[in-house]
Protein backbone atom coordinates (compact mmCIF):
# COMPACT_ATOMS: atom_id res chain seq x y z
CA UNK A 1 0.00 0.00 0.00
CA UNK A 2 1.01 3.39 -0.59
CA UNK A 3 2.94 5.57 2.32
CA UNK A 4 2.85 9.08 3.23
CA UNK A 5 6.14 10.72 4.00
CA UNK A 6 5.67 11.84 7.42
CA UNK A 7 8.41 14.33 8.22
CA UNK A 8 8.95 17.09 11.25
CA UNK A 9 8.40 21.09 10.03
CA UNK A 10 12.54 21.71 10.08
CA UNK A 11 12.41 19.00 7.75
CA UNK A 12 9.94 20.77 5.46
CA UNK A 13 11.80 23.95 5.45
CA UNK A 14 14.67 22.03 4.39
CA UNK A 15 13.45 21.07 1.10
CA UNK A 16 12.67 24.96 0.13
CA UNK A 17 15.67 25.59 -1.75
CA UNK A 18 17.56 29.23 -2.42
CA UNK A 19 15.99 30.87 -5.24
CA UNK A 20 12.89 29.08 -5.62
CA UNK A 21 8.98 30.05 -6.01
CA UNK A 22 7.18 29.13 -2.84
CA UNK A 23 3.35 29.51 -3.17
CA UNK A 24 1.15 29.42 0.10
CA UNK A 25 -2.54 28.97 0.69
CA UNK A 26 -4.80 30.50 3.24
CA UNK A 27 -6.68 33.84 3.78
CA UNK A 28 -6.04 35.53 7.05
CA UNK A 29 -4.81 32.94 9.06
CA UNK A 30 -7.53 30.30 7.95
CA UNK A 31 -5.54 27.35 6.64
CA UNK A 32 -2.04 29.11 7.35
CA UNK A 33 0.71 26.27 7.80
CA UNK A 34 2.38 27.98 11.01
CA UNK A 35 3.93 25.07 11.98
CA UNK A 36 6.49 25.20 8.15
CA UNK A 37 6.34 29.05 7.71
CA UNK A 38 8.19 29.65 11.72
CA UNK A 39 10.59 26.86 10.47
CA UNK A 40 11.18 28.69 7.52
CA UNK A 41 11.51 31.83 9.26
CA UNK A 42 13.95 30.14 11.98
CA UNK A 43 15.68 28.84 8.93
CA UNK A 44 16.59 32.07 7.72
CA UNK A 45 17.36 33.44 10.60
CA UNK A 46 20.07 30.54 11.46
CA UNK A 47 21.40 30.22 8.28
CA UNK A 48 20.10 32.43 5.73
CA UNK A 49 18.73 30.43 3.96
CA UNK A 50 16.03 29.74 2.02
CA UNK A 51 17.39 33.67 0.48
CA UNK A 52 15.76 35.15 -3.07
CA UNK A 53 12.53 33.08 -3.04
CA UNK A 54 9.75 34.25 -4.69
CA UNK A 55 6.55 34.13 -2.80
CA UNK A 56 2.86 33.88 -4.32
CA UNK A 57 -0.01 33.97 -2.69
CA UNK A 58 -3.65 34.77 -4.02
CA UNK A 59 -4.97 36.29 -0.50
CA UNK A 60 -3.95 38.36 2.25
CA UNK A 61 -2.82 35.71 4.75
CA UNK A 62 -1.97 37.34 8.28
CA UNK A 63 -3.49 38.46 10.73
CA UNK A 64 -0.58 41.55 11.06
CA UNK A 65 1.75 38.85 13.43
CA UNK A 66 1.39 35.16 11.87
CA UNK A 67 1.18 33.83 8.15
CA UNK A 68 3.49 34.98 5.55
CA UNK A 69 4.88 37.95 8.18
CA UNK A 70 7.29 35.31 8.92
CA UNK A 71 8.59 35.31 5.77
CA UNK A 72 9.00 39.06 5.65
CA UNK A 73 13.02 39.23 6.14
CA UNK A 74 14.89 41.39 3.56
CA UNK A 75 16.70 38.86 1.46
CA UNK A 76 14.78 36.08 1.99
CA UNK A 77 12.06 37.16 -0.45
CA UNK A 78 13.53 38.39 -3.36
CA UNK A 79 9.93 39.18 -5.11
CA UNK A 80 6.30 39.26 -4.24
CA UNK A 81 3.27 38.53 -5.93
CA UNK A 82 0.30 38.48 -4.15
CA UNK A 83 -3.27 40.44 -3.96
CA UNK A 84 -3.17 42.10 -0.39
CA UNK A 85 -0.99 43.02 2.41
CA UNK A 86 -3.46 44.74 4.59
CA UNK A 87 -3.30 43.33 7.81
CA UNK A 88 0.87 42.43 6.77
CA UNK A 89 2.38 45.69 7.89
CA UNK A 90 5.95 43.76 8.04
CA UNK A 91 5.07 43.67 4.13
CA UNK A 92 3.58 46.65 3.58
CA UNK A 93 6.88 48.22 5.07
CA UNK A 94 9.19 46.58 3.26
CA UNK A 95 7.03 46.72 0.01
CA UNK A 96 7.13 50.71 1.38
CA UNK A 97 10.76 50.95 1.57
CA UNK A 98 11.56 49.07 -1.63
CA UNK A 99 13.42 46.16 0.16
CA UNK A 100 11.41 43.47 -1.90
CA UNK A 101 10.24 43.28 -5.94
CA UNK A 102 6.50 43.94 -5.37
CA UNK A 103 3.57 43.11 -7.94
CA UNK A 104 -0.18 42.93 -6.92
CA UNK A 105 -2.53 40.94 -9.16
CA UNK A 106 -6.40 40.88 -8.57
CA UNK A 107 -6.73 37.94 -5.87
CA UNK A 108 -9.54 35.92 -8.33
CA UNK A 109 -6.89 36.31 -11.11
CA UNK A 110 -4.74 34.33 -9.04
CA UNK A 111 -6.68 31.25 -7.62
CA UNK A 112 -7.65 31.42 -11.17
CA UNK A 113 -4.24 31.45 -12.52
CA UNK A 114 -3.47 28.31 -10.90
CA UNK A 115 -6.03 26.05 -12.38
CA UNK A 116 -4.80 27.57 -15.66
CA UNK A 117 -1.47 26.56 -15.10
CA UNK A 118 -2.61 22.98 -14.00
CA UNK A 119 -4.08 22.37 -17.01
CA UNK A 120 -1.09 23.21 -18.90
CA UNK A 121 -1.75 26.84 -20.26
CA UNK A 122 0.95 29.69 -20.67
CA UNK A 123 -1.72 31.80 -18.70
CA UNK A 124 -5.21 33.42 -18.34
CA UNK A 125 -6.95 35.79 -19.92
CA UNK A 126 -9.53 37.88 -18.85
CA UNK A 127 -10.61 41.68 -18.59
CA UNK A 128 -10.29 41.67 -15.00
CA UNK A 129 -7.44 44.70 -13.81
CA UNK A 130 -8.47 46.85 -17.90
CA UNK A 131 -7.92 50.36 -16.80
CA UNK A 132 -6.99 50.36 -13.31
CA UNK A 133 -3.36 50.06 -11.64
CA UNK A 134 -3.04 46.31 -12.74
CA UNK A 135 -2.97 47.06 -16.18
CA UNK A 136 0.35 47.52 -18.00
CA UNK A 137 -0.20 51.00 -19.54
CA UNK A 138 -0.79 52.36 -16.08
CA UNK A 139 1.26 50.66 -13.41
CA UNK A 140 1.43 46.97 -14.54
CA UNK A 141 0.39 46.27 -10.51
CA UNK A 142 4.19 47.24 -9.66
CA UNK A 143 3.85 48.37 -6.11
CA UNK A 144 7.90 50.63 -5.37
CA UNK A 145 10.33 52.35 -7.20
CA UNK A 146 11.99 48.66 -6.88
CA UNK A 147 9.64 46.97 -9.11
CA UNK A 148 9.17 49.71 -11.86
CA UNK A 149 11.89 48.90 -13.89
CA UNK A 150 11.59 44.99 -13.63
CA UNK A 151 8.94 43.34 -17.12
CA UNK A 152 5.86 43.06 -16.99
CA UNK A 153 4.19 40.07 -15.59
CA UNK A 154 0.59 40.74 -17.76
CA UNK A 155 -0.09 41.99 -20.98
CA UNK A 156 -2.75 43.47 -23.09
CA UNK A 157 -4.23 41.55 -25.78
CA UNK A 158 -6.60 41.20 -28.43
CA UNK A 159 -9.11 38.41 -29.03
CA UNK A 160 -11.85 39.30 -31.43
CA UNK A 161 -11.60 42.71 -31.40
CA UNK A 162 -11.90 43.36 -27.49
CA UNK A 163 -8.79 44.36 -25.28
CA UNK A 164 -8.19 41.49 -22.45
CA UNK A 165 -5.61 41.15 -19.88
CA UNK A 166 -3.06 38.06 -20.32
CA UNK A 167 -1.71 37.15 -16.47
CA UNK A 168 1.34 35.16 -17.10
CA UNK A 169 2.36 31.47 -15.92
CA UNK A 170 4.40 31.64 -12.58
CA UNK A 171 6.35 28.37 -11.69
CA UNK A 172 5.45 26.99 -8.53
CA UNK A 173 8.67 24.73 -7.11
CA UNK A 174 7.09 24.22 -3.54
CA UNK A 175 3.42 24.61 -2.51
CA UNK A 176 2.66 24.88 0.48
CA UNK A 177 -0.93 23.76 2.07
CA UNK A 178 -2.77 22.40 4.98
CA UNK A 179 -5.54 20.15 5.79
CA UNK A 180 -7.64 19.10 8.72
CA UNK A 181 -6.83 15.69 8.49
CA UNK A 182 -4.89 12.66 6.50
CA UNK A 183 -4.47 9.18 6.27
CA UNK A 184 -1.89 6.90 6.18
CA UNK A 185 -1.69 7.30 2.15
CA UNK A 186 -1.42 11.01 1.98
CA UNK A 187 -5.74 11.89 1.49
CA UNK A 188 -6.32 15.21 2.62
CA UNK A 189 -9.25 16.55 4.15
CA UNK A 190 -10.14 19.82 5.09
CA UNK A 191 -13.41 19.26 6.88
CA UNK A 192 -12.48 22.03 10.01
CA UNK A 193 -11.22 24.39 7.96
CA UNK A 194 -13.42 27.52 7.82
CA UNK A 195 -12.96 27.99 3.85
CA UNK A 196 -12.31 25.77 1.02
CA UNK A 197 -9.85 27.85 -0.71
CA UNK A 198 -8.07 27.44 -4.15
CA UNK A 199 -6.30 24.34 -2.20
CA UNK A 200 -6.41 21.44 -5.34
CA UNK A 201 -6.03 23.87 -8.20
CA UNK A 202 -2.72 25.11 -6.64
CA UNK A 203 -1.53 21.61 -6.09
CA UNK A 204 -1.88 20.55 -9.64
CA UNK A 205 -0.21 23.43 -10.92
CA UNK A 206 2.90 23.06 -8.84
CA UNK A 207 2.75 19.15 -10.00
CA UNK A 208 2.83 20.81 -13.81
CA UNK A 209 5.74 22.39 -13.06
CA UNK A 210 7.30 19.39 -10.94
CA UNK A 211 7.04 21.08 -7.79
CA UNK A 212 6.69 20.07 -4.16
CA UNK A 213 3.87 19.93 -2.36
CA UNK A 214 4.10 20.09 1.61
CA UNK A 215 1.23 19.82 3.61
CA UNK A 216 0.41 20.62 7.50
CA UNK A 217 -2.67 18.69 9.10
CA UNK A 218 -3.96 18.21 12.83
CA UNK A 219 -4.08 14.95 12.71
CA UNK A 220 -3.46 10.98 10.90
CA UNK A 221 -5.90 8.56 10.33
CA UNK A 222 -6.08 4.86 9.38
CA UNK A 223 -6.07 4.71 5.35
CA UNK A 224 -9.90 4.14 4.29
CA UNK A 225 -12.05 5.96 7.39
CA UNK A 226 -11.76 9.04 5.29
CA UNK A 227 -15.01 9.55 2.84
CA UNK A 228 -13.43 9.67 -0.64
CA UNK A 229 -16.02 12.67 -1.45
CA UNK A 230 -14.68 14.32 2.08
CA UNK A 231 -10.67 14.55 0.49
CA UNK A 232 -9.80 17.62 -0.63
CA UNK A 233 -5.90 16.71 -2.18
CA UNK A 234 -5.41 12.82 -2.92
CA UNK A 235 -2.37 11.69 -1.44
CA UNK A 236 -0.41 10.95 -4.85
CA UNK A 237 -0.42 14.89 -5.26
CA UNK A 238 1.30 15.70 -1.63
CA UNK A 239 5.18 15.02 -1.71
CA UNK A 240 5.32 15.16 2.27
CA UNK A 241 3.17 15.98 5.58
CA UNK A 242 4.25 17.59 8.65
CA UNK A 243 1.96 16.79 11.78
CA UNK A 244 1.50 19.49 13.76
CA UNK A 245 3.09 19.33 17.55
CA UNK A 246 1.25 22.29 18.79
CA UNK A 247 -2.28 23.01 17.53
CA UNK A 248 -3.75 24.96 19.63
CA UNK A 249 -1.18 27.92 18.34
CA UNK A 250 0.04 27.21 14.99
CA UNK A 251 -3.05 25.43 13.90
CA UNK A 252 -5.93 27.42 14.49
CA UNK A 253 -9.22 27.92 12.60
CA UNK A 254 -8.78 31.37 12.65
CA UNK A 255 -6.85 33.79 14.64
CA UNK A 256 -9.14 34.77 17.33
CA UNK A 257 -9.99 31.02 18.23
CA UNK A 258 -8.69 27.45 17.87
CA UNK A 259 -12.21 26.17 16.85
CA UNK A 260 -15.65 26.72 16.81
CA UNK A 261 -17.71 23.94 14.62
CA UNK A 262 -20.30 27.01 13.44
CA UNK A 263 -17.06 28.14 11.24
CA UNK A 264 -16.68 24.76 9.09
CA UNK A 265 -21.00 24.12 8.94
CA UNK A 266 -21.03 21.41 11.62
CA UNK A 267 -23.18 23.29 13.66
CA UNK A 268 -25.80 26.16 13.20
CA UNK A 269 -26.09 28.30 16.24
CA UNK A 270 -29.38 30.13 17.96
CA UNK A 271 -29.43 33.82 15.46
CA UNK A 272 -30.41 35.21 18.55
CA UNK A 273 -27.05 34.28 19.77
CA UNK A 274 -24.99 36.51 17.40
CA UNK A 275 -24.74 40.10 19.26
CA UNK A 276 -25.64 42.99 16.93
CA UNK A 277 -22.74 45.88 16.09
CA UNK A 278 -22.59 48.93 18.91
CA UNK A 279 -24.13 51.88 17.10
CA UNK A 280 -20.94 54.06 15.64
CA UNK A 281 -20.36 55.68 12.11
CA UNK A 282 -19.19 52.67 11.02
CA UNK A 283 -22.99 50.81 11.54
CA UNK A 284 -24.56 54.19 10.68
CA UNK A 285 -23.07 54.20 7.18
CA UNK A 286 -24.05 50.36 7.06
CA UNK A 287 -27.33 51.16 7.78
CA UNK A 288 -27.26 53.57 5.08
CA UNK A 289 -25.50 51.13 2.32
CA UNK A 290 -28.03 48.47 3.57
CA UNK A 291 -30.81 50.50 2.03
CA UNK A 292 -29.90 49.72 -1.17
CA UNK A 293 -30.70 45.82 -0.65
CA UNK A 294 -33.47 44.15 -2.79
CA UNK A 295 -35.37 41.33 -1.52
CA UNK A 296 -33.57 38.19 -3.67
CA UNK A 297 -30.20 40.31 -3.92
CA UNK A 298 -27.34 38.05 -4.16
CA UNK A 299 -24.85 40.24 -2.32
CA UNK A 300 -20.42 40.26 -2.00
CA UNK A 301 -19.17 42.12 1.06
CA UNK A 302 -15.46 43.36 0.91
CA UNK A 303 -13.19 44.21 3.99
CA UNK A 304 -14.07 47.13 6.44
CA UNK A 305 -17.17 48.44 7.14
CA UNK A 306 -18.94 46.19 4.28
CA UNK A 307 -17.52 42.78 6.22
CA UNK A 308 -17.68 43.88 9.86
CA UNK A 309 -20.94 45.74 9.44
CA UNK A 310 -23.45 45.11 7.03
CA UNK A 311 -24.29 41.40 7.52
CA UNK A 312 -24.81 41.97 11.64
CA UNK A 313 -27.15 44.72 10.23
CA UNK A 314 -29.13 42.18 8.25
CA UNK A 315 -29.14 40.42 10.54
CA UNK A 316 -30.61 42.58 13.50
CA UNK A 317 -32.95 43.54 10.93
CA UNK A 318 -33.66 40.45 10.32
CA UNK A 319 -33.60 40.30 6.52
CA UNK A 320 -30.71 37.53 6.35
CA UNK A 321 -33.27 35.01 4.94
CA UNK A 322 -34.68 37.73 2.27
CA UNK A 323 -30.97 38.33 0.42
CA UNK A 324 -27.97 36.68 0.18
CA UNK A 325 -24.84 37.41 1.06
CA UNK A 326 -21.24 36.24 -0.18
CA UNK A 327 -17.75 36.85 0.46
CA UNK A 328 -14.61 35.91 -2.04
CA UNK A 329 -13.82 33.42 0.03
CA UNK A 330 -16.54 31.16 -1.02
CA UNK A 331 -19.48 31.49 1.92
CA UNK A 332 -22.78 31.85 0.97
CA UNK A 333 -25.36 33.35 3.79
CA UNK A 334 -24.81 33.29 7.42
CA UNK A 335 -23.17 36.26 9.58
CA UNK A 336 -19.86 37.14 8.91
CA UNK A 337 -16.71 37.49 10.94
CA UNK A 338 -14.31 40.65 10.16
CA UNK A 339 -11.38 42.04 10.66
CA UNK A 340 -8.60 39.29 11.45
CA UNK A 341 -11.06 36.93 10.93
CA UNK A 342 -12.11 38.19 7.27
CA UNK A 343 -13.67 35.41 5.01
CA UNK A 344 -15.80 33.37 7.56
CA UNK A 345 -19.19 33.36 8.33
CA UNK A 346 -21.33 31.51 11.16
CA UNK A 347 -24.38 29.73 10.09
CA UNK A 348 -23.80 29.22 6.32
CA UNK A 349 -25.93 27.94 3.56
CA UNK A 350 -23.26 27.05 1.31
CA UNK A 351 -19.64 26.85 1.23
CA UNK A 352 -17.70 26.64 -2.51
CA UNK A 353 -14.13 26.97 -3.81
CA UNK A 354 -12.26 30.22 -3.96
CA UNK A 355 -11.47 30.12 -7.35
CA UNK A 356 -14.78 28.74 -8.01
CA UNK A 357 -16.68 31.67 -6.00
CA UNK A 358 -14.21 33.99 -8.40
CA UNK A 359 -16.22 32.43 -11.32
CA UNK A 360 -19.51 33.67 -10.32
CA UNK A 361 -17.96 37.24 -9.44
CA UNK A 362 -15.66 37.45 -12.71
CA UNK A 363 -18.76 36.12 -14.95
CA UNK A 364 -22.46 36.21 -13.99
CA UNK A 365 -21.37 39.34 -11.90
CA UNK A 366 -22.84 39.95 -8.24
CA UNK A 367 -26.29 41.62 -7.72
CA UNK A 368 -24.98 44.20 -5.55
CA UNK A 369 -21.36 44.59 -3.72
CA UNK A 370 -20.30 46.95 -0.87
CA UNK A 371 -16.69 47.67 -0.77
CA UNK A 372 -14.49 50.15 1.36
CA UNK A 373 -13.77 53.76 0.34
CA UNK A 374 -10.22 54.77 0.76
CA UNK A 375 -10.50 58.07 -2.05
CA UNK A 376 -12.53 59.64 -4.68
CA UNK A 377 -11.44 61.50 -7.45
CA UNK A 378 -13.52 64.12 -9.39
CA UNK A 379 -13.91 61.64 -12.34
CA UNK A 380 -15.61 58.92 -10.02
CA UNK A 381 -12.30 56.59 -9.47
CA UNK A 382 -11.75 55.28 -6.27
CA UNK A 383 -8.62 54.54 -4.81
CA UNK A 384 -9.24 51.56 -2.08
CA UNK A 385 -5.27 49.94 -2.56
CA UNK A 386 -2.46 52.04 -2.01
CA UNK A 387 -2.47 55.11 0.72
CA UNK A 388 0.73 57.20 0.24
CA UNK A 389 3.23 54.87 0.58
CA UNK A 390 0.80 52.03 2.26
CA UNK A 391 0.12 49.34 -0.05
CA UNK A 392 -2.97 47.59 1.26
CA UNK A 393 -3.06 45.85 -2.55
CA UNK A 394 -6.57 44.63 -3.93
CA UNK A 395 -7.58 41.99 -2.45
CA UNK A 396 -10.62 40.62 -4.33
CA UNK A 397 -11.76 44.08 -4.72
CA UNK A 398 -11.25 44.39 -9.09
CA UNK A 399 -12.64 41.22 -9.40
CA UNK A 400 -15.64 41.97 -8.09
CA UNK A 401 -16.29 45.55 -8.37
CA UNK A 402 -15.69 45.47 -12.10
CA UNK A 403 -18.87 42.94 -12.90
CA UNK A 404 -20.72 43.97 -10.39
CA UNK A 405 -24.17 45.07 -11.70
CA UNK A 406 -24.38 47.72 -8.86
CA UNK A 407 -21.44 48.75 -6.71
CA UNK A 408 -21.86 50.62 -3.65
CA UNK A 409 -18.62 52.08 -1.86
CA UNK A 410 -18.90 52.71 2.13
CA UNK A 411 -16.08 54.98 3.86
CA UNK A 412 -16.33 57.84 6.01
CA UNK A 413 -15.87 61.53 4.49
CA UNK A 414 -12.53 62.09 6.09
CA UNK A 415 -10.29 60.18 7.80
CA UNK A 416 -7.75 60.20 10.53
CA UNK A 417 -9.07 61.66 13.64
CA UNK A 418 -12.57 62.40 12.99
CA UNK A 419 -15.14 62.29 15.83
CA UNK A 420 -19.02 62.18 15.46
CA UNK A 421 -22.05 62.47 17.58
CA UNK A 422 -24.65 60.94 16.52
CA UNK A 423 -28.73 62.43 18.89
CA UNK A 424 -32.08 64.03 17.83
CA UNK A 425 -32.07 62.46 14.41
CA UNK A 426 -28.73 64.42 13.28
CA UNK A 427 -25.06 63.96 13.17
CA UNK A 428 -22.64 66.73 14.75
CA UNK A 429 -18.99 66.67 13.86
CA UNK A 430 -17.05 67.16 16.60
CA UNK A 431 -13.84 67.05 15.04
CA UNK A 432 -12.83 66.51 11.33
CA UNK A 433 -10.51 64.39 9.98
CA UNK A 434 -7.25 65.50 8.80
CA UNK A 435 -7.18 62.94 5.80
CA UNK A 436 -9.07 64.40 3.00
CA UNK A 437 -11.22 61.35 1.20
CA UNK A 438 -12.72 63.52 -1.81
CA UNK A 439 -10.02 64.27 -4.30
CA UNK A 440 -9.03 66.09 -7.76
CA UNK A 441 -7.30 62.76 -8.62
CA UNK A 442 -7.39 59.09 -7.21
CA UNK A 443 -3.93 58.27 -5.87
CA UNK A 444 -4.29 54.73 -7.41
CA UNK A 445 -6.61 53.36 -9.73
CA UNK A 446 -8.33 50.92 -8.16
CA UNK A 447 -11.81 51.46 -9.98
CA UNK A 448 -12.25 53.19 -13.11
CA UNK A 449 -14.79 55.88 -12.28
CA UNK A 450 -14.84 56.80 -16.59
CA UNK A 451 -15.42 53.17 -17.43
CA UNK A 452 -17.95 52.47 -15.19
CA UNK A 453 -20.00 55.63 -16.40
CA UNK A 454 -19.99 54.54 -19.79
CA UNK A 455 -20.95 51.28 -19.31
CA UNK A 456 -23.59 52.75 -17.33
CA UNK A 457 -22.91 50.56 -14.42
CA UNK A 458 -24.88 52.05 -10.81
CA UNK A 459 -22.47 53.19 -8.54
CA UNK A 460 -22.95 54.51 -5.01
CA UNK A 461 -20.78 56.25 -2.36
CA UNK A 462 -22.25 56.09 1.02
CA UNK A 463 -20.61 58.49 3.73
CA UNK A 464 -21.83 59.19 7.41
CA UNK A 465 -22.71 62.58 6.11
CA UNK A 466 -23.13 62.65 2.81
CA UNK A 467 -24.29 59.89 -0.18
CA UNK A 468 -23.71 60.18 -3.63
CA UNK A 469 -23.57 58.68 -7.20
CA UNK A 470 -21.82 58.09 -10.32
CA UNK A 471 -23.94 59.75 -13.28
CA UNK A 472 -22.64 60.28 -17.07
CA UNK A 473 -21.50 63.74 -16.43
CA UNK A 474 -19.60 62.68 -13.04
CA UNK A 475 -20.00 62.55 -9.32
CA UNK A 476 -23.03 63.75 -8.02
CA UNK A 477 -24.37 64.76 -4.32
CA UNK A 478 -27.81 62.94 -3.55
CA UNK A 479 -27.97 62.87 0.12
CA UNK A 480 -26.60 64.75 2.95
CA UNK A 481 -27.28 63.96 6.48
CA UNK A 482 -29.82 66.09 8.74
CA UNK A 483 -27.67 68.27 11.11
CA UNK A 484 -24.67 68.66 8.75
CA UNK A 485 -24.39 72.26 6.52
CA UNK A 486 -23.92 71.54 3.12
CA UNK A 487 -21.19 74.18 1.94
CA UNK A 488 -18.18 74.27 5.19
CA UNK A 489 -18.82 70.45 6.01
CA UNK A 490 -19.60 68.93 2.29
CA UNK A 491 -18.44 70.81 -0.13
CA UNK A 492 -15.77 72.71 1.50
CA UNK A 493 -14.43 69.27 2.52
CA UNK A 494 -13.72 67.90 -0.90
CA UNK A 495 -11.02 68.85 -3.72
CA UNK A 496 -13.52 68.73 -6.39
CA UNK A 497 -17.12 70.73 -7.00
CA UNK A 498 -19.43 67.84 -7.34
CA UNK A 499 -22.92 68.32 -9.43
CA UNK A 500 -24.97 68.83 -6.48
CA UNK A 501 -28.55 67.53 -7.34
CA UNK A 502 -31.71 69.78 -8.00
CA UNK A 503 -33.61 66.66 -5.57
CA UNK A 504 -30.80 67.05 -2.87
CA UNK A 505 -32.46 64.70 -0.43
CA UNK A 506 -31.82 64.46 3.29
CA UNK A 507 -31.52 61.02 5.23
CA UNK A 508 -33.39 59.43 6.49
CA UNK A 509 -33.85 60.32 10.51
CA UNK A 510 -34.34 56.64 11.16
CA UNK A 511 -30.64 56.05 10.30
CA UNK A 512 -29.78 57.33 13.89
CA UNK A 513 -32.09 55.10 16.13
CA UNK A 514 -29.26 54.05 18.73
CA UNK A 515 -30.80 50.79 20.01
CA UNK A 516 -32.21 47.63 18.53
CA UNK A 517 -33.15 47.44 14.61
CA UNK A 518 -33.95 50.74 13.11
CA UNK A 519 -36.61 49.58 10.66
CA UNK A 520 -35.07 48.39 7.46
CA UNK A 521 -37.58 47.77 4.45
CA UNK A 522 -35.84 45.71 1.39
CA UNK A 523 -36.74 47.38 -1.62
CA UNK A 524 -38.57 44.83 -4.69
CA UNK A 525 -36.57 44.17 -7.58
Amino acid sequence: MLKANFITAREAAAKVKDNSTICTIAMTLVSASESILKELEKSFLDTGHPANLTLLHSCGQSDRKDGIQHLAHEGMVKRIIGSHWGLQPKWMEMIANSQVEAYCLPQGQIAQLYRSMACGLPGKMSKVGLGTFIDPRVEGGKMNERTKPLPDIVDILTYDNEEYMFYRQISIDVCVIRGTACDEMGNLTTTEEAMKLEVLPAVLAAKRWGGRVIAQVKQVVQTGTIHPKEVTVPGVFIDDIVVCGNPMEDHRQTSSWYFDPSYCGQVRVPQGNIPPAPFNERKFIARRGAMELYRGAVVNLGTGIPNDMVGKVCNEEGVSDDIMITVESGIYGGVQAGGIDFGIGQNLYAMIGHHEQMDYYNGAGVDITFMGLGELGEDGSVNSTKMGSRCTGAGGFIDITQNAKKVVFLGTFTASGAEYEFSEGKLKIVKEGKIRKMVKEAAQLSFNGPMAREKGQEVLIVTERAVFRLCREGVELIEIAPGIDLQTQVLEQMDFAPIVSADLKVMDEKLFIPDGPFGLELKEK
